[in-house]
């Protein structure tokens, strides 16, 4: 709509303001024209505001709905890419005590095996600067000040960060990146953003607690190491997965020798400390991935993913060895020597044979190997019959 201007050759009598005039036709299809088009962007806007509402109410559902730590961290990570289409999201998990990467290496994921998420000891010295943030912050990729949380983001142009808050205490954060430098701006309203982090922050303790539970249920209280229960949940894990890329999987059954002796000679609590100690040696023989159980009283069984019957032999000697080798400090003071028999046996791959029936005859053939070793003089590694032929 043009200006008006004023008449300059009007006399002093024509001063006072005239009433201004109707809009000529013209004018009012311009400014209905306008109108409409304002009304389309803001059907627009509308419709685009309501499918992002419906992507991050869903993405919070999901959260919520999580039950294990692994299935919170894929849904973060993998689920975030998808739902928001964006080719990076990084965590970062403040996790000073190790308690999160043990959980996960309870379930037998390796920390390091997951690229996108990064556990430090603290959040303070992995960036100071990112550490200071309160609430989201939106804008352009600056590769010096970024670079350490996305360090192989080939064209990266914008990005969010969203520290997770909890009780005011950082947790983490999760960063948002895309090839859009205008998918996030400082412009921006980060709402729905802030919102998300502190649902994830709060998923992230409740889903700690509860594997922390599920980890007391299948851990064997003197020894610490994971109980017949957890043996039988892996076991059929690692055999399905054995079969599945016919990888190799044996297992290893370690029993004490002569320890009715220890109870009877030096006490129970004896008998404790010996436990705990052979646990101990043994777990510092194992890979992470070594599943490593107390079968029942004074007996161990070890399952070990990717290992042959020769690897699983050779280990089986030098945990037989580091217990023999030391004696064993007991409960009210002095040592005493111990030694171990071991069975062993790699699992078996026969046609058409289920994981039930591989997983019963595996840990069959690791027991009566154990039975011979101790049967021929104990303090030995028995192999399968079958394998030693």
């Amino acid at each position: 709509m043009e200006t008006l201007k004023p008449n300059r050759g009007w006399s002093k009598a024509n001063t006072m303001p005239k009433t201004p005039s109707a809009p000529s036709p013209s004018d009012l299809t311009f400014i209905n024209r306008q109108l409409k088009q304002q009304l389309k962007t803001l059907t627009r806007e509308a419709s685009h505001n309501e499918q992002v509402l419906k992507r991050f109410h869903d993405r919070e559902l999901t959260l919520l709905a999580t039950e294990t730590l692994p299935e919170l961290l894929s849904c973060l990570v993998d689920g975030m890419k998808s739902s928001f289409d964006l080719p990076y999201i990084k965590l970062v998990l403040n996790d000073p005590d190790h308690e999160l990467r043990h959980l996960l290496l309870h379930s037998g994921i390796e920390p390091d095996s997951l690229p996108d998420i990064r556990f430090v000891d603290q959040v303070a010295l992995f960036s100071p600067k990112l550490s200071r943030y309160k609430s989201p912050w939106l804008g352009p990729f600056i590769s010096d000040d970024h670079d350490q949380l996305f360090p192989e983001a080939a064209l990266l142009k914008s990005i969010a960060i969203l520290p997770m808050l909890r009780r005011s205490k950082l947790v983490g954060f999760i960063g948002l990146g895309s090839h859009d430098r205008n998918r996030f701006t400082r412009h921006h309203a980060s709402d729905f953003l802030n919102r998300l982090a502190t649902i994830s922050a709060i998923c992230l303790e409740n889903t700690a607690n509860r594997e922390h539970l599920v980890v007391a249920g299948l851990t064997d209280a003197l020894t610490g190491l994971h109980n017949r229960r957890y043996l039988d949940r892996r076991l059929e894990e690692e055999v399905t997965r054995a079969l599945r890329y016919q990888h190799p999987l044996s297992c290893l059954f370690i029993d004490a020798d002569h320890f009715k002796r220890i109870n009877d000679t030096h006490g129970h609590g004896a008998g404790d400390s010996v436990l705990r100690e052979i646990a101990l040696r043994v777990k510092e023989c194992l890979r992470a991935s070594d599943i490593a159980t107390r079968f029942g009283g004074e007996e161990f069984a070890l399952l070990l993913p990717q290992t042959d019957a020769s690897e699983a032999c050779t280990l089986a000697e030098r945990i037989r060895h580091r217990i023999q080798d030391k004696p064993i400090a007991i409960h009210g003071g002095g040592t005493v020597s111990v030694t171990v028999s071991i069975g062993v046996a790699p699992m078996r791959f026969e046609q058409n044979a289920n994981t039930e029936s591989v997983s019963k005859t595996l840990l069959d053939e690791a027991d009566r190997s154990l039975y011979i070793a101790k049967s021929s003089g104990r303090n030995r590694v028995q192999l399968t019959e079958e394998e030693a032929e």
